[in-house]
């Protein structure tokens, strides 16, 4: 499975550890930045890429990490075809793409810790979509409104 990452200057030491932890999980990482720490960055410079990446197939699912995770989350959901989310606990890191078909989880550099961030990872990249008819049915609704807004 090949894995986006990306992150601002607020997740930008988290995505670094996350990045070496995937590939010591046998990914492959695409990192779409940031590749320094700079204060004045912005998320959707690295979040947008990201989230186009996982919409085109170039990458299988995404990573994205602020401050927050919130602003995140906020600027993928703005791309057609990207669903993200700000995930804090294990239920929903791997119901996310279970029920949801989730395809990028959101997380906040500044407070989520690195053993938590690890296993709220592995929890989503572990997940697998049932493609239950209610959640198809569900997700075409929620396609519906990406293609008439």
């Amino acid at each position: 499975m090949k894995i986006g990452i990306a992150a601002d200057h607020g997740g930008y030491e988290l995505k670094e550890t996350l990045a070496s932890f995937l590939k010591s999980k046998g990914y492959e990482v695409q990192d779409f930045g940031a590749f320094e720490m700079d204060s004045t960055d912005d998320y959707p410079d690295f979040v947008v890429p990201l989230g186009r990446s996982i919409v085109s197939g170039e990458v299988d699912r995404g990573i994205a990490v602020c401050g927050s995770g919130v602003g995140a989350s906020v600027a993928a959901n703005k791309i057609a075809g990207v669903r993200a989310a700000l995930i804090n606990d294990h239920f929903s890191a791997h119901q996310g793409v279970e029920d949801d078909n989730l395809n990028m989880l959101c997380l906040g550099g500044r407070v989520t810790g690195m053993m938590a961030a690890q296993e709220l990872v592995s929890a989503f990249l572990n997940a697998e979509f049932t493609g239950e008819e209610r959640h198809l049915r569900r997700l075409s609704k929620v396609k519906s409104l990406e293609e008439h807004n």
